[in-house]
């Protein structure tokens, strides 16, 4: 299972503020995460997904196209991926491990 980090940035809106687009893109994530194909998480800068690689990219292109069926003419997308494949990490585990680690000292 991989984890990947997905800022999609819409060029040239009409205000400074993304928030609708955000909104939109979200709206893609959920119908994936309901059909049990991915998990993911708003945070304020970017959107982070799990699941297996081939469908995040089929996803991150789904997240793509949203700002361009909303008349967008131009979109940067930016993407890490982090495809550990010795052992399952989920994102909550990542979180909860530096957690634990910070806790000891």
């Amino acid at each position: 299972m991989a984890i990947v980090d997905v800022t999609v940035i819409p060029i040239g809106t009409e205000t400074p503020s993304v928030s609708r687009y955000v909104a939109s893109i979200h709206k893609v994530l959920q119908k994936y995460e309901v059909e049990g194909k991915i998990r993911y998480q708003l945070t304020p800068m970017n959107t982070i997904i799990e699941g297996d690689l081939p469908m995040l990219f089929e996803v991150i292109q789904a997240m793509h196209e949203v700002p361009f069926a909303e008349g967008i003419q131009r979109v940067a997308t930016n993407i890490r991926i982090d495809d550990r494949r010795d052992v399952s990490r989920t994102m909550e585990y990542k979180v909860d491990r530096v957690s634990s680690l910070l806790n000891e000292g």
